[in-house]
């Protein structure tokens, strides 16, 4: 069996569905909703799978009859919260003891409603995730995966490997050990359960460290039958190449750690959450464009450690000028890149061709490109990204010596992750956490099929359940503590329940002695959304948790909304930098433009203060408002109790990049340098925003995906950086029809306009202009404030109201008696308009006011700022160039 090629083998045939629509309660109680408890109803066993089951004759097959009873008594509070998204219905007890329902729970086991007669009137399975956590409490405190134990002084002589797997309701498990990753077994071990927490446990006096294994599972999977699982650890620290077989090793093995790897320092950038300028970065997109780096490591982890490629020069010179952190999209297993043998299609073709993405099109699931937000294994590291992924110990070596090339270069290193979903449930050959104890780890509907509201057809992982919130709160330990990572960025994280994040980042520093920064999508949508079956990691619900939500409310207001699936909408939504001003000059429908261009600027001021719910602010009408009063989609617009609760961003690696979504919202004749220009806007207005700053890798050069809206498998293609600076990759083909075909008619004509694509000397303005903003920032905790009252205190606008001149937002920044503010004050500005515009600040006459230090470098990134913005103390008037963040300081 273990050298056998088939993931499953049917041992006995079920006929009965797979429908679950009762759920086990607690170890006690069943509830059914919709039912209204006439007639007499059963529990029915079979070991072997074999019940015969149909409406209106009685039932056969079963090896158990157990009858269960209606209670009217009232649920237990705890029971009632979890369980409020459940419909009314009967709710059934019975009288098995914990050992007989551990047993019941390994076979197939049906609910049914019979009459006088014994006839079937209705019948279900039963989802069992409740009573699985309720008999098994005792799992949530014990280590998974194998473990190699060296020789002891005191006690045993020799090393000895142990195998861990929990999977209470499997009839038998065994593990199948292999000398290579394609070697015949050479053993097969049986495997003992331990009935107090669900684990079996197999042990061997060798050091079998370098080995490979998997695991055969016999379970019983609703719907099918009794089947023997050849499955791969949920536990597995590393892997074979195309994750074919679980890797046997001691992380903390000499062998699997670069030089230096102990000893080496890790950045102490980051004080407070909020010192933290973030650069999100894809590991393949990195270097594989990069010739600077040898052949061998582009795309790669390698890529990391050529300290004099083009790519690491960037790094370091966005390092010095204050990006403190290079947060990783998916490193961990991904199920969807072939690792031995994916392909790097040729591709070519004019700026509105659909040549090249036909060729990606036809090899997109085999070539070495994608996003990651599909996990197969999430412990152990991808193998595409190593030298070797057929040998389970390269991933590892290379992958730390990549955090270590990062840290040497004063960069402390984040990870994407993706609790939230799995990339196939089910029996799916890629499935593993369902193929070991099916129906508990993924979160299911009212007939009991698993929820993909993340990603269709993925399945919704459970962090409600104890062991799925063990696996992430494991996983991410073990990143922290044997890979260094300095903070985790959580993918929809509004699925994840607040309690199970706490715990995590309590965790996680007990571990490491040092805060472990969290951040996450807090979106609040799909069968979670309000809170539906359990307090949420959400937007709204992470007030004193001092984790950090992404926030739409700044970041819609300055590139525009979305489309919602209008292609018209993609041109007319504009934002603040990118036409709405104009717009409102320009509209026969004058002051409602103008009406919806002043609620932008206050929402752009809003991101500014953080999002913080109780800052208070002049608003377009007039009025004094805290911001948590202020309408944003019917939710409160401000909504943080403190800035490390925010993340600001205003392009990631979702949707179009600002740049693409400028070419869309900007005026056909808007110059190479304005272009340029409003990039910077975007980039300083998230730069100089209380909270996170957070900055997709390439948005400082103009990055662009040839207007690709959704590029997560659109190849290396349409996810080119240019290190060298000599272009964006805008107009280089139409992208993947999938998610832009309804929006080629407006693309058409925009790739192929030569108005539009950048030249050098506008991609290096816009870089330096960056680099000139993280300073900026950097120079001054009053960018950084900690908490929302100094935030409060420090943090006022001016130009605000109905009379407001709305193409320029002006903040002034006091930083009395505040240490890490290095000036008296600090004034900033930004102004959209391509004008000149001149603003008089009464409060500000007779201040000594003078450019940023940075603004008079020699090489800074815009120029104009230097010879043309100017501040006239005596009437305290500014003078500010057409399209500029510009920032005055008061010294000390």
């Amino acid at each position: 069996m273990c050298d056998r090629p088939l993931h499953q083998t049917l041992l006995s045939r079920s006929t009965v569905p797979a429908e679950a629509r009762a759920y086990w309660l607690n170890r006690d109680l069943i509830q059914w909703p919709g039912k209204d408890g006439k007639g007499a109803f059963a529990l029915y066993a079979a070991a072997s799978g074999k019940l015969r089951i149909q409406r209106g004759l009685p039932v056969s097959g079963n090896d158990l009859k157990i009858r269960v009873d209606i209670t009217t008594a009232a649920l237990p509070e705890e029971i009632r919260q979890r369980y409020k998204f459940v419909a009314a219905g009967a709710v059934f007890k019975h009288q098995l003891s914990a050992q007989e329902l551990t047993s019941l729970l390994k076979q197939q086991l049906i609910l049914v409603q019979e009459n006088e007669h014994n006839e079937v009137i209705d019948f279900t399975h039963i989802q069992i995730a409740s009573v699985i956590d309720d008999l098994y409490q005792a799992a949530t405190d014990e280590s998974l995966g194998v473990t190699i134990t060296p020789p002891s002084s005191g006690g045993s002589t020799q090393f000895s490997t142990s195998f861990r797997l929990w999977a209470p309701t499997a009839q038998r498990v065994s593990v199948c050990v292999y000398k290579t990753g394609d070697s015949r077994a050479q053993a097969l071990m049986p495997m003992s359960l331990n009935q107090h927490n669900g684990i079996w446990t197999s042990s061997v006096n060798q050091d079998l460290s370098r080995h490979y294994y998997r695991y055969l599972v016999d379970v019983f999977v609703p719907g099918t039958g009794l089947i023997r699982n050849s499955v791969t650890d949920p536990y597995s620290i590393s892997l074979t190449s195309d994750s074919r077989r679980s890797y046997i090793a001691d992380l903390q093995s000499a062998a699997l750690k670069p030089a230096g790897w102990d000893q080496h320092k890790i950045p102490e950038r980051v004080k407070n959450p909020t010192d933290m300028a973030i650069y999100e970065l894809h590991v393949r997109d990195f270097s594989i464009n990069d010739k600077t780096v040898r052949p061998a490591y582009r795309g790669k982890y390698l890529a990391f450690t050529e300290s004099a490629s083009a790519g690491m020069h960037h790094l370091q010179a966005i390092s010095a000028a204050g990006i403190t952190d290079i947060h990783l999209l998916p490193i961990f297993d991904i199920a969807t890149i072939p690792e031995r043998h994916c392909i790097s299609p040729k591709v070519s073709g004019g700026a509105d061709s659909r040549h090249q993405q036909a060729i990606i099109n036809a090899q997109a699931d085999q070539d070495c490109f994608n996003w990651g937000y599909d996990p197969y294994h999430y412990n152990a590291p991808e193998g595409s990204y190593a030298s070797n992924p057929d040998d389970g110990a390269t991933r590892i070596l290379e992958l730390r010596k990549m955090v270590m090339a990062l840290h040497q270069a004063g960069l402390r290193v984040g990870m994407d992750v993706v609790y939230n979903h799995t990339a196939f449930a089910g029996q799916h050959p890629r499935s593993v956490l369902d193929r070991i104890v099916p129906g508990y780890y993924h979160r299911l509907n009212a007939l009991g099929k698993v929820e993909d509201s993340t990603c269709q057809p993925c399945g919704n992982t459970a962090t409600e359940n104890r062991m799925m919130a063990k696996l992430m709160s494991d996983s991410v330990r073990l990143w922290a503590r044997e890979y260094k990572m300095d903070s985790f960025r959580f993918d929809l994280m509004g699925h994840q329940p607040r309690a199970v994040m706490e715990e995590i980042k309590a965790a996680l520093r007990t571990d490491n002695g040092r805060e472990i920064q969290l951040i996450g999508e807090g979106w609040n949508f799909g069968e979670v959304a309000n809170g539906a079956r359990f307090v949420q990691a959400s937007q709204l619900a992470l007030n004193g948790s001092q984790i950090g939500t992404f926030s739409d409310r700044a970041r819609d207001a300055i590139r525009g909304g979305g489309h919602d699936g209008n292609a018209a909408a993609i041109v007319q939504n504009k934002g603040y930098i990118n036409g709405l001003l104009e717009a409102a000059d320009a509209s026969p429908t004058q002051s409602q433009q103008k009406k919806a261009l002043l609620l932008s600027a206050d929402m752009i001021r809003l991101g500014l203060a953080g999002s913080i719910a109780g800052y208070s602010m002049q608003t377009a009408d007039g009025q004094t408002k805290k911001l948590s009063d202020i309408d944003y989609n019917g939710q409160p617009a401000g909504y943080a109790s403190a800035p490390a609760e925010v993340v600001n961003y205003v392009e990631n690696h979702d949707n179009q990049t600002l740049f693409d979504i400028n070419a869309f919202r900007l005026p056909l004749t808007t110059s190479h340098e304005d272009r340029a220009r409003v990039q910077v806007l975007g980039l300083g207005l998230t730069a100089f925003s209380q909270g996170i700053a957070y900055f997709h890798a390439g948005s400082d050069i103009l990055r662009s995906k040839s207007m690709d809206g959704n590029s997560y498998n659109s190849g290396d293609w349409f996810n080119r950086l240019d290190w060298t600076y000599q272009q964006n990759y805008f107009g280089t083909g139409l992208p993947p029809e999938k998610d832009n075909a309804r929006f080629y008619p407006i693309m058409r004509p925009l790739l192929s306009d030569p108005r539009i694509k950048p030249r050098p000397q506008d991609i290096a303005m816009s870089r330096d202009a960056f680099r000139d903003l993280l300073r900026i920032r950097s120079s001054s905790g009053l960018f950084r404030l900690t908490s929302s009252t100094e935030i409060q205190r420090r943090l006022r606008f001016f130009n605000t109201g109905p009379g407001q001149n709305p193409a320029v937002i002006a903040a002034h920044l006091n930083g009395e008696n505040l240490e890490a503010a290095n000036f008296r004050a600090v004034m900033y500005f930004i102004n959209v308009s391509n004008q000149e515009q001149s603003l008089v600040i009464q409060e500000q006459q007779g201040h000594h006011l003078q450019l940023h230090p940075v603004h008079l470098m020699p090489g800074a990134g815009d120029q104009r700022i230097a010879s043309q913005a100017r501040f006239m103390r005596e009437s305290g008037t500014f003078l500010l160039p057409g399209r500029s963040v510009v920032c005055f300081v008061e010294p000390n």
